[in-house]
């Protein structure tokens, strides 16, 4: 595929801090994507499936997972810009056949790409790295690449659709763009292959319940709130107005 410097990406400083992420943008510190979610969450599946395996074991199996998926994203990227890269720790062996099931099967349709590994953000409200940003299907796309360590059900991995919409919602923003496409690309270690796309009005409902979220986030965050003079109710209602 080809590089497009259609859009000009700025870079940021990204810090973590007791669980929480932000980035620096302009001077401006703002949350990441997946410290909203995170922050907004249901945790009581977790918790249960935690008590179900035990602490050790779930930390564990969580370290394994978050550096396979490092390893995985690495191929994926280097790939895209065009360079040979080789991880032959065992973690390595395992991920490089994950990228390379992603390549031959989801990146087939990408006939370029504006962005790999990028910093997005929304002036005030939030910021976050995606994956890639590309005419996929001659539509203008965000794709986040997943690990995973079983096949997933849509049910399962609502966050991923909300990250993906954040995302547009920024772009669109800041770069007058024309999002239309969502896409989710999940590997597993033993080579199953998933794709979840979502279109126009299914990514404008994403983005409105990404709204809601961002909405409960920064009203658990008053005091930040307040000061930055977020009015995340006022978003909502000029998002529902559109619609």
């Amino acid at each position: 595929m080809k590089h497009s410097d259609k859009f000009k990406y700025i870079t940021a400083t990204r810090s973590d801090d007791r669980g929480s992420r932000t980035y620096d943008v302009k001077g401006v510190k703002l949350p990441s994507v997946t410290t909203i979610l995170a922050k907004t969450k249901d945790q009581s599946y977790i918790k249960r499936w935690k008590e179900k395996v035990g602490h050790e074991e779930a930390e564990r199996i969580k370290n394994l997972s978050s550096k396979r998926g490092t390893a995985m994203h690495k191929f994926l990227e280097k790939y895209i810009e065009g360079f040979g890269y080789e991880d032959l720790t065992p973690i390595g062996r395992q991920a490089a056949p994950m990228a390379q099931k992603i390549i031959e099967i989801g990146l087939t349709p990408i006939t370029e790409y504006y962005g790999s590994e990028i910093t997005l953000y929304y002036p005030g409200l939030y910021a976050g790295s995606t994956d890639l940003v590309c005419m996929h299907n001659d539509m203008e796309t965000i794709i986040d690449f997943k690990q995973a360590n079983r096949p997933k059900n849509p049910e399962w991995i609502e966050d991923y659709y909300l990250q993906i919409a954040a995302y547009c919602m920024a772009h669109d923003a800041i770069y007058g763009s024309n999002i239309r496409q969502g896409i989710i690309m999940v590997c597993t270690p033993d080579l199953y292959f998933q794709e979840f796309r979502f279109q126009d009005a299914d990514l404008r409902n994403w983005k409105w319940k990404w709204l809601k979220r961002l909405n409960m986030y920064h009203e658990l965050q008053r005091d930040y709130k307040e000061e930055a003079q977020i009015d995340t109710q006022a978003l909502l209602a000029e998002f529902e107005r559109d619609s």
